[in-house]
């Protein structure tokens, strides 16, 4: 690989994938100079608030791992003197990782521009030359080309046979179709409702729109301001939504499907 300045390959694991609020649990910055020299940066993060069961299931990296790991703030500079005068690489570094750290860096009183720089996010490439289309599943899994693709009954009799395949290949110990149910099909849990109105986040529900968004969790709002609540309930919300609400108002909180955190 020929650099004309130096890279710098980062990825985070977090507490989650709400930018304006998770915070990171791990950093690992690869740099790579135009000499072809490698320098290595890598440190666990005490995200100073409890990592999620599912995030510990995914990572390995639990609240033990991380308490007497240094708090972002204190390595900031470091971090940002590692960045400086690199260009960035990563995995759907665009989207999640750079915009998560530029809000770590503005947490810990550090402005961090990274839009000058060229970035490289291995993910889009990808996604821009290897189609993820029914006709790639279909040659991927079937290993057969689809003909007449876009015909109604064509796609779902190729779709009928990727199912059949997946099957195969993901539920061996099973014969039937309720094999695939174990996968998780569901909107992400991040959310409590289809349209992505109240989010959860360390246990607790906030609302994504309107004064209070993202601000705080709807137990305090609850408490402090009942009548915007209650303007809610008045509103076009799902009937999900509005039991929500009128559940909060009688002081019962929702808890959050697989936390073991009391809301």
């Amino acid at each position: 690989m020929k650099l004309t300045r130096p890279l710098v390959v980062l990825d985070l694991e977090t507490t989650g994938i709400w930018i304006e609020k998770d915070r990171i649990i791990e950093i690992g910055m690869v740099k790579v100079t135009p000499d072809g020299k490698e320098e290595i940066y890598s440190t666990k993060v005490n995200p100073c608030m409890p990592i999620p069961a599912v995030v510990t299931e995914l990572t390995g990296i639990s609240d033990a791992d991380v308490k007497d790991a240094p708090a972002f703030g204190s390595i900031a500079a470091k971090v940002l003197a590692f960045l400086d005068g690199a260009d960035i690489g990563g995995f759907n570094v665009e989207r999640f990782d750079l915009p998560l750290l530029a809000r770590e860096f503005s947490d810990a009183g550090i402005k961090f521009e990274y839009a000058g720089r060229t970035v490289y996010d291995a993910q889009k490439i990808y996604h821009l030359h290897e189609r993820r289309d029914l006709f790639a599943a279909f040659a991927f899994y079937c290993h057969q080309e689809l003909k007449d693709a876009h015909s109604a009954t064509a796609d779902a009799q190729a779709t009928l046979s990727i199912l059949q395949e997946q099957l195969k290949r993901y539920a061996a110990d099973r014969e039937d179709i309720e094999g695939l149910k174990d996968f998780n099909y569901k909107q992400t849990s991040e959310y409590f409702d289809q349209e992505r109105k109240f989010r959860w986040w360390n246990g607790d529900l906030y609302m994504t729109f309107g004064k209070y968004a993202k601000k705080e969790p709807l137990k305090t709002i609850a408490k402090k301001d009942p009548q915007y609540l209650e303007w809610v309930l008045d509103k076009d919300f799902s009937d999900e939504v509005k039991n929500m609400i009128q559940g909060v108002l009688a002081g019962k909180y929702p808890k959050q499907e697989g936390s073991s955190q009391n809301t």
